[in-house]
């Protein structure tokens, strides 16, 4: 796709701290010996992952405002544009050797996600996105899953770990909707679940519980691939919220409904 300067700079962003994620993916499955030294080091190459983005995001842009998961907020000269960004979405996965992580870069434009690029560079797919231009990946035009029949689709969510108060909610949801679909997935990566959305490689998503830096790029992706998206708590904003659901048009109603029960 032809994309504006900014989406250009994302994807550079991206690329460039994708290789370095990549060197050090391969240097973090030699340190599983040491659960804390595989730790640290995973902590190191987010915050360098975040350093990179931010040096080349800022560095272009210095007018927009910054919203990251390793460096927090920061205003900008210009209050209408910032950039939210997550430089390593599957943290746990990349600590375990798993290659299903991403980098996740926003552009968000009095309030709104106008641009997204979702970087799986242990895979070399680039997923991008820019409003009114369609999403992408590798250069391939993006569409929903066309399945109409809730039976017959599979859905994503994030399962909560570690004694987080969104537990029950969730697992009420998969209590609901698994009797009701072919399936449920829990890969790890909340970036790349709505990436799949946009694919058509799930049906729908949705999560309780996370922040604007794990769903930011991952909007504008799924509503440039002409799905539909909204919070888990009917009538909040997404964001403030802390939960979302995505799906193709067909089975967006439908998965709301079984959802939405627990609220």
């Amino acid at each position: 796709m032809q994309g504006s300067a900014n989406l250009n700079l994302m994807i550079k962003a991206a690329r460039k701290a994708g290789r370095t994620l990549v060197k050090d993916f391969r240097e973090v499955e030699n340190l599983q010996v040491s659960a804390k030294a595989a730790g640290d080091f995973v902590t190191r190459a987010d915050r360098e992952a975040e350093r990179i983005i931010k040096e080349e995001l800022r560095g272009a842009r210095p007018s927009y405002g910054w919203l990251g998961e390793e460096t927090g907020e920061a205003d900008g000269e210009d209050p209408t544009r910032r950039w939210i960004v997550d430089p390593l979405d599957g943290t746990t996965n990349f600590l375990h050797g798993l290659p299903h992580w991403a980098i996740s870069i926003a552009l968000e434009h009095k309030g709104e996600i106008v641009a997204g690029v979702i970087f799986d560079a242990a895979k070399d797919e680039m997923f991008v996105a820019e409003k009114g231009a369609g999403a992408f990946l590798n250069e391939q035009r993006l569409r929903v899953s066309g399945r109409n029949r809730m039976i017959e689709s599979i859905f994503a969510t994030g399962i909560p770990f570690a004694g987080r108060p969104t537990l029950p909610a969730t697992l009420q949801d998969l209590a609901r909707l698994m009797p009701a679909c072919a399936g449920v997935r829990r890969f790890g990566a909340a970036a790349l679940d709505l990436a799949y959305v946009a694919a058509g490689r799930y049906e729908g998503y949705w999560e309780r519980g996370i922040q604007p830096w794990d769903m930011a790029a991952g909007l504008v992706l799924v509503k440039e691939a002409g799905g539909f998206i909204g919070p888990v708590r009917e009538g909040r904003e997404i964001f403030a919220s802390g939960g979302v659901i995505a799906a193709n048009a067909e089975l967006f109603d439908p998965l709301c409904k079984i959802i939405r029960q627990a609220d």
